[in-house]
C-alpha cells in the first residue's frame, strides 16, 4: 500500500523594515507604569534605599574626615 504524498507547506515570517514593533508594548504608557509601580511599592522602596543612602552617607564623611585628619 503506497502512501499518499503530501505537499510540505512552509510558512515564512518576515519583518517589514518599514514597520517593526518589537517590544512595543513595553514602551507603550511607560509613566504611567512607573508612577503605578512606585506608588504601589513605595514603603518597600523607602525600606531598601534609606540604609544605602544612609550607608553610602556615612562612608563619604568617614573618608573626607580621614584626608582631613592627615592634612597637618
Amino acid at each position: 500500500m503506497a502512501k499518499a504524498s503530501v505537499p510540505v507547506k512552509s510558512v515564512v515570517y518576515a519583518l517589514s523594515p518599514f514597520q517593526q514593533k518589537i517590544m512595543g508594548g513595553l514602551w507603550k504608557d511607560l509613566p504611567n507604569k512607573i508612577h503605578h509601580k512606585i506608588s504601589e511599592n513605595w514603603i518597600s522602596a523607602t525600606l531598601l534605599l534609606t540604609p544605602l543612602v544612609g550607608v553610602y552617607t556615612y562612608v563619604q564623611t568617614y573618608q573626607e574626615k580621614e584626608k582631613l585628619s592627615h592634612r597637618y
